[in-house]
Formats: C-alpha cells, sequence, structure tokens
C-alpha cells in the first residue's frame, strides 16, 4: 500500500510545534518561505518506508475551523 501523500495542521504558534515534533519524533522540520505565510515542510520519515506520512504546519487563520 503506498503512503500517504500529505497532511497539514494549523497552529497559534507552529514554531513550538516544530520544536515539539523535532525533540519528542525527530521529525525533520524545514520553514519554506514561498508563499504569502512561512509553511513548515514536515518529513516524518524516509519515503521508502511504510507506513508513513509527511505533511505541514501552517499558523491558523482568524475565523477558520
Amino acid at each position: 500500500m503506498p503512503r500517504i501523500g500529505h497532511f497539514e495542521q494549523a497552529y497559534d504558534d507552529p514554531e513550538a510545534a516544530a520544536r515539539f515534533y523535532k525533540e519528542v519524533f525527530g521529525w525533520k522540520i524545514e520553514v519554506w518561505n514561498g508563499g504569502e505565510q512561512p509553511y513548515w515542510m514536515v518529513t516524518t520519515g524516509p519515503d521508502t518506508e511504510l507506513p508513513g506520512i509527511n505533511g505541514g504546519f501552517a499558523k491558523k487563520m482568524p475565523n477558520v475551523p
């Protein structure tokens, strides 16, 4: 079965979330500044490792659940 391609989670403080996941799980997290808002790209493991999922963190936007 192939890996799920991507997850996305919004946080009030994505930098704090990135520190937490780096420290607890050893995830690789890098800031990507290619859009209007910074985006934290998350790599949870190598693409050859199953099961697994990579994704990203964003800052919560006002009035968006």
